[in-house]
């Protein structure tokens, strides 16, 4: 992910390498007006950019400085990105926004274990060592379909109260203490990939598994605005939430074509594209086409696409064509696991 470090003193330079030096597998980028160090214009310009862009904001400094600078462009904590304080003698990791979303919490439990340091948790469920929902969906995969019920689980925690759990899914181990997937509490989980009018529970926080993968295939030069409309239109009758969207797959011979990665863009999704002699690996029965076989190598695109992105998942739509189209989804074999 990409990390932004920003110091303000010779020590907190020093220091700023060390960090740097703990995410050897991130691309960070620390600044300073120092030399060696990326340049800036002023500490507002840096939070503007790095809060847009950036995945983890790291302060090397005073807390206040951190908080003033990135106050003007905080959006909500379901966008923000991680922002850490570190100060300049390295005692202290304090998460200071976006603790479970955006894994602050985490991050700094990370640097403080590597500094030597002590991480400062603040937030009430870390704290009291009660189970933090947000955080269990982001470690898992899962998008957190209305950030305003969150309030409502960790509420009931803190509180003793019992949150009840429902999953389309497999459970696997221990539930975690004050969750319970018997009853009818008034607060509680749900965790799907559909969408439902109706939710379990009088205040339900519902998770949404990024495990969907949308296998397609079209003529060339089609409108991208017709795969769009399409691929919306087959998940709607499927029921599927269009958070649960992880990919879009196809052959390679389309990986320059416009419809379908502009599809990609459009979902925010990454677009995967295979060999003919990859797809042609995937195990299972797929209706053949000899025409397809002909022109592309292989012979089904959107299925096998779908199926291999999936790892081989479960068939929620096979090959559907229509409109110049040809569309597969595909769901992971997923579990809900504690």
């Amino acid at each position: 992910m990409n990390i932004s470090i920003i110091s303000f003193t010779g020590r907190g330079h020093a220091l700023s390498a060390r960090i740097a030096a703990c995410m050897p597998e991130d691309c960070v980028t620390q600044y300073a007006k120092a030399e060696g160090f990326a340049a800036y214009d002023s500490v507002r310009a840096f939070a503007a950019r790095a809060m847009a862009e950036d995945s983890a904001v790291i302060f090397v400094g005073a807390a206040g400085i951190a908080v003033r600078a990135v106050a003007p462009f905080v959006r909500g904590k379901d966008v923000d990105p991680a922002v850490l304080v570190v100060d300049e003698n390295g005692r202290f990791v304090i998460p200071v926004l976006s603790g479970h979303i955006g894994g602050a919490n985490q991050l700094a439990e990370q640097l403080a274990e590597q500094l030597h340091a002590i991480p400062v948790i603040t937030t009430a469920t870390d704290g009291r060592g009660r189970f933090a929902a947000d955080s269990w969906a982001v470690q898992h995969g899962c998008v957190v379909a209305d950030i305003r019920c969150i309030k409502y689980i960790s509420g009931a925690l803190l509180r003793g109260d019992s949150v009840g759990l429902r999953s389309e899914f497999p459970i696997s181990g221990a539930l975690p203490e004050g969750i319970t997937a018997e009853g009818q509490p008034e607060n509680g989980i749900l965790i799907s990939i559909y969408e439902r009018a109706e939710r379990p529970f009088a205040h339900t926080l519902w998770l949404v598994p990024r495990i969907v993968h949308v296998g397609v295939g079209c003529r060339r030069d089609l409108p991208p605005d017709q795969l769009n409309a399409r691929v919306e239109e087959l998940l709607g009758q499927l029921g599927i939430a269009r958070q649960a969207v992880a990919s879009v797959a196809s052959i390679d011979l389309k990986a320059d074509e416009p419809a379908v990665c502009e599809l990609a863009r459009a979902w925010n999704v990454p677009a995967q594209f295979y060999t003919a002699a990859e797809l042609d690996e995937v195990p299972g029965e797929f209706p053949p086409s000899a025409f397809v076989r002909e022109t592309t190598g292989t012979d089904n695109v959107c299925q096998r696409a779908a199926a291999r992105a999936s790892k081989n998942g479960r068939c929620l739509l096979g090959k559907t064509a229509g409109g110049g189209t040809t569309v597969s989804v595909y769901c992971e074999d997923w579990r809900t696991e504690f």
